[in-house]
Parts: structure tokens; C-alpha cells; sequence
């Protein structure tokens, strides 16, 4: 039998908003790319990134049967995360229909650390925030709204 337990001091959950754009990358590819991730910081815990599903490229994973439970949020749903031949069993979950306090997380998936790498906008696209990335991009007419970035590589040297 399920027994519902409510977050306290005993045992303390916080869910906030990452004010940063946050990515999770599977073998070096982006599988999810959010700015709208909830942070979960339970007890003792390393916080957890919590992704809208809409945000993840639900491509590569893969719904297992596994179910786990926990007092303070409910049941979780598990996927393995499939790419290029590599797979990370049950390496994302999320939470459907969470306990009423964690009703926040609902639906969003969060990845296991240990099989998919988790960036925050300072280290996302060489440190460049997200308005700097729109304001790079075509405006509609063609062209981008501000000047190129430099190239990354070195144009090879003329003949001569």
C-alpha cells in the first residue's frame, strides 16, 4: 500500500525555476534543450533538472515497463535513451500524476547524471545567452539581425 507523505523539515523538497537555458546531452547530442526547466532539490540530494516534455526529442527514448516509488512524489515512469546504436537503460523518468505538492513536475522528464550530461546556458554555445543566439539568427528577411559570429576554424592557407 502507497503512503503519501508530504514534504517538511524531516525531509525538505523545493522546486524552483532555472533561470538559465539548460540542455541535456546524450553521447555528445542534444536531446533536450530547455529555458523553461523546474529544479528539484530534495533533502540531501543534488538537484535534479525537470524538463517540459515539448523540450525533449522523445525520438530517442524509449518508455520501459520499469515503476518506482517514492513517499513524497508518487510513482515514476522510466526510458531508456537510444542513439546511433548506444542505449542507456532506464535513464530518464517522470513523474504523470504526482503526489498534489509535486504537481509542478508533472509530465517533465528529468535524466540520470550518470548517462547523460547536463549544461547550464554558461557553458551552452560557447557562453552566448539565448537572445545573443536569436539575434544572430534571420530576422525574416534573409539576414541575420546582427553581424556574424567569427569562424571557429582557420580558412586554409592560399595556394601560392
Amino acid at each position: 500500500m502507497d503512503v503519501m507523505k508530504t514534504p517538511g523539515p524531516d525531509h525538505p523538497i523545493a522546486i524552483s525555476a532555472n533561470p538559465r537555458r539548460v540542455r541535456a546531452l546524450y553521447r555528445g547530442h542534444v536531446i533536450a534543450d530547455s529555458a523553461d526547466v523546474l529544479m528539484l532539490t530534495e533533502a540531501s540530494y543534488k538537484p535534479v533538472a525537470y524538463f517540459p516534455p515539448s523540450d525533449v526529442d522523445m525520438a530517442f527514448l524509449s518508455r520501459t515497463t520499469r515503476d518506482t516509488y517514492c513517499p513524497y512524489k508518487g510513482h515514476a515512469a522510466y526510458f531508456t535513451v537510444m542513439m546511433d546504436g548506444a542505449i542507456a537503460e532506464n535513464a530518464a523518468w517522470t513523474y504523470e500524476t504526482p503526489y498534489p505538492a509535486m504537481s509542478e513536475i508533472a509530465g517533465r522528464v528529468a535524466f540520470f547524471p550518470n548517462a547523460v550530461t547536463i549544461e547550464e546556458s554558461a557553458q551552452v554555445r560557447l557562453g552566448a545567452s539565448v537572445d545573443e543566439v536569436v539575434q544572430h539568427t534571420d530576422a525574416g528577411g534573409g539576414a541575420s539581425q546582427r553581424d556574424h559570429w567569427p569562424a571557429t576554424v582557420n580558412e586554409p592557407p592560399e595556394a601560392g
